[in-house]
């Protein structure tokens, strides 16, 4: 294993040139529960500077990793070589998250791809580097993308995303905060009536 002072160089262009990523976050808690997840829409990650990363968030079926940030920030960012030579490259940082309600965001999600139903983006300031031979890691084939993800929340529209987030992705399995950012929805006014 080798760390580096940043990503640049040959580091940068292995990054850049991968389809899919992991993401590692976990809890305080000693019996929370530890949270991997693949990322690799095309599109929706990428590396801002020498030290900073960021990725999409996309709505789906949980929220392990916007929770474990929002509590303590620690995260681990893998990027393995499924093809052409072997090579692993982590970052080791501090995340945060920029929800599709920060102005923030307004900045960072023209950098990505536009995905229906996306949620956040996740900006991760990068305190480790680091390098490893991946003589581990299977040769394997790439054959396409899956559109499933984008056609669901494309048919959703905004509104619909937003009301599954509310009702799948508010908090996470230990129970932590997740993705509660979705304001709630007012009930229907109902008109007067009039008294004879």
């Amino acid at each position: 294993m080798k760390v580096h002072p940043s990503v640049s160089g040959r580091l940068r262009e292995f990054v850049d040139s991968q389809k899919m990523f992991f993401v590692a976050t976990a809890p305080l808690a000693r019996d929370g529960r530890v949270n991997v997840s693949p990322r690799g829409i095309p599109g929706t990650f990428r590396v801002l500077d020498e030290h900073t990363f960021a990725w999409l968030e996309t709505s789906g079926s949980g929220s392990e990793t916007i929770a474990h940030l929002r509590e303590n920030g620690r995260v681990t960012v893998m990027f393995c070589a499924f093809e052409g030579a072997p090579n692993i490259v982590r970052f080791h940082g501090q995340g945060r998250i920029v929800t599709r309600y920060d102005d923030e965001y307004v900045l960072l999600e023209p950098l990505f791809v536009d995905l229906p139903g996306a949620r956040a983006v996740v900006v991760v300031d990068i305190e480790r580097v680091s390098d490893s031979c991946g003589y581990g890691v299977p040769l394997m084939d790439y054959v396409g993308e899956r559109e499933l993800l984008q056609s669901y929340f494309g048919r959703q529209g905004v509104e619909g995303s937003a009301d599954y987030r509310r009702r799948k992705n508010r908090t996470s399995i230990d129970g932590l905060p997740a993705y509660d950012f979705d304001p709630p929805v007012e009930p229907p006014v109902e008109p007067a009536v009039e008294s004879s």
